[in-house]
């Protein structure tokens, strides 16, 4: 059992305690085990396979854990966790997506009303029974009903991160199957949607039966919903749908390029396609004749792009915004590659709600090839993460002037992610803020303001003197919390104006800016930062799903201030 199967076991067990009420130390216990053993570099299955080496060597692992740990790598199974399900129903879980509902009034819908499902508890918010309940009320019942299409949409759709991980397990899977002369992911996987609604995987192959069979053995599987001659459909563990589909050789390029989509994208193709008389789909490139169709391509994208005279589009700009017009304008851009980054302009340490020491982040940092990296931990609003107030703060500022003389080929600069205040202003003095390298200036609080507050409040940030970056502009959290209401045209345009950053936070639960208003800032000349937000050394992993969504709003080395090298980024700031 993989490392991350193993948190998600732990997750899910700290779910359904929270959900019955438990202790909350004991909870907390196993999220914190969770995270750890997500985090881990090595398999939890290699330290256990080691003689010399004991799972409660770990931080935050005792007895009790390392004993569940090794029953669920050698079982595959937790029998607390089985027994929890058998009384809980799975799909109560799903409460939980709700905006606003915690475990606790979760679970008093599912005591008193018997909800178990969303669908279910949008009947008994329409029906005005909900706000009957004590600690409800009219209210709550209305905010329930508005959130729940948001809960309906964050159940269908994963992470993309999460579908990285079942890709990498399923090419493990696939690599012992001799039959498989090749195998592909398509889809919005490829073109790297920040979430991921089924995975789309095409294989190579004249065994067709002998792959499915294969394909019918991964670890994951829950069901097979069908499966017929060239094609195979199935369901996991997790609930993700997988299809998957034998093509031959010669058409291989023309399915990958169909089932990468967008399907917008391929209805543009394929009308450029009837202008010149010919005939693109999933089996390849056909020249329509008085005798029918004539095949003149398809093992590759670059038959099927090249008979239209196209260049290969990156598959993250498959989405019918920009790409055809570039293409007519001469060569493509070239995106943002990950390694291209030098640095990492927003990081947390355990000076507030880190989990690494400012030399431990500094040395994560260096080993992933980065040549700088801003510390920015919180500033005093952020008190439930024990943010910086001045004196710890310029405390801490002085702690890394001491340590950057003991370093070479490496910096760490003077940062801050300082609160923007729900009245407006800045969370530190000026004076202070003055001594920084960087200064991110955040929201955390007031995020239900009405869209002109938050669209003030910053804007008064861009105008600081002394605000270097916005960063995560628009608050969003993936499957969990909308984006609060801002007009992003007017803060895109202000920053422009005023010369400041834009940030892209990394995290695969934030990937805020998203896309579209990347590709906005890009054509205002608005530069991004690409950052992790890391608040662990594992954190600064992450920034490939930044680089990633960075593609899919076509922007270039050029767009991103962290391309730069430490003498490049001063100078710059000093403009």
């Amino acid at each position: 059992m993989k490392n991350t199967q193993i948190a998600d076991s732990f997750d899910q067990l700290a779910d359904l305690l929270e959900f019955q009420g438990a202790n909350p130390f004991r909870v907390r216990a196993y999220r914190n085990a969770a995270r750890l053993i997500r985090d881990l570099t090595e398999p939890i299955a290699g330290i256990l396979a080691d003689g010399q080496r004991k799972l409660t060597d770990l931080p935050g692992i005792g007895q009790d854990l390392a004993a569940k740990i090794e029953t669920l790598v050698e079982t595959g199974e937790l029998p607390q966790l089985s027994e929890l399900l058998a009384a809980v129903p799975p799909s109560v879980l799903t409460l939980l997506r709700v905006p606003g509902l915690g475990p606790k009034k979760a679970a008093l819908l599912h005591s008193m009303l018997g909800i178990t499902t969303l669908e279910e508890l949008q009947a008994a918010c329409e029906a005005g029974r909900v706000r009957e309940l004590k600690g409800f009320g009219a209210k709550t019942e209305q905010a329930i009903l508005d959130n729940i299409q948001f809960a309906v949409k964050a159940q269908e759709r994963i992470y993309w991160a999460e579908a990285d991980f079942v890709v990498e397990s399923l090419r493990e899977h696939f690599s012992d199957c001799s039959a498989m002369e090749r195998v592909e992911f398509a889809g919005s996987y490829r073109r790297g949607r920040d979430t991921i609604g089924d995975l789309d995987v095409l294989v190579v192959s004249t065994e067709s039966d002998q792959v499915m069979d294969h394909f019918e053995k991964f670890s994951s599987v829950s069901e097979v919903i069908a499966r017929g001659d060239t094609k195979m459909s199935v369901r996991t563990l997790e609930g993700l749908q997988i299809d998957l589909r034998v093509v031959e050789a010669k058409s291989f390029g023309a399915a990958l390029q169909y089932f990468t989509g967008s399907k917008d994208h391929n209805v543009v193709l394929r009308g450029l396609a009837r202008q010149r008389n010919l005939k693109i789909n999933e089996y390849g490139v056909f020249r329509l004749t008085d005798e029918g169709e004539q095949y003149i391509g398809g093992a590759t994208e670059e038959e099927v792009y090249g008979a239209m005279d196209l260049p290969v589009f990156p598959p993250e700009l498959r989405e019918a915004r920009q790409e055809f017009a570039w293409a007519e304008q001469g060569p493509l851009p070239k995106l943002v590659e990950l390694s291209d980054i030098r640095g990492d302009l927003h990081a947390h340490t355990d000076e507030t709600d880190g989990r690494g020491s400012l030399r431990e982040m500094a040395e994560a940092a260096q080993q992933r090839g980065l040549s700088y990296l801003a510390i920015t931990d919180h500033s005093q609003r952020v008190s439930m993460a024990q943010g910086l107030n001045p004196e710890r703060l310029l405390a801490q500022w002085a702690r890394i002037d001491r340590f950057n003389a003991t370093l070479t080929n490496f910096r760490v600069l003077k940062g801050i992610e300082c609160d923007i205040l729900e009245r407006g202003g800045m969370d530190l003095p000026d004076d202070v803020l003055a001594q920084a390298d960087w200064v991110n200036a955040s929201i955390h609080y007031g995020q239900r303001q009405s869209r002109a507050q938050i669209t003030e409040r910053i804007l008064q940030a861009i105008e600081h003197p002394h605000v270097t970056a916005i960063a995560h502009p628009t608050g969003r959290l993936i499957n969990r919390r909308e984006a609060y209401d801002v007009d992003i045209d007017a803060v895109i345009k202000a920053a422009a104006q005023h010369r400041k950053i834009l940030e892209l936070n990394a995290n695969p639960q934030r990937l805020d800016l998203n896309d579209i208003y990347c590709a906005a800032a890009k054509s205002q000349g608005v530069l991004i930062v690409i950052s992790t937000d890391a608040h662990e050394p594992a954190g600064f992993d992450d920034m490939r799903y930044g680089v990633l969504q960075a593609r899919r709003g076509g922007l270039t080395k050029a767009d991103v201030v962290n391309t730069r090298s430490l003498p490049q980024l001063l100078k710059l700031l000093k403009k």
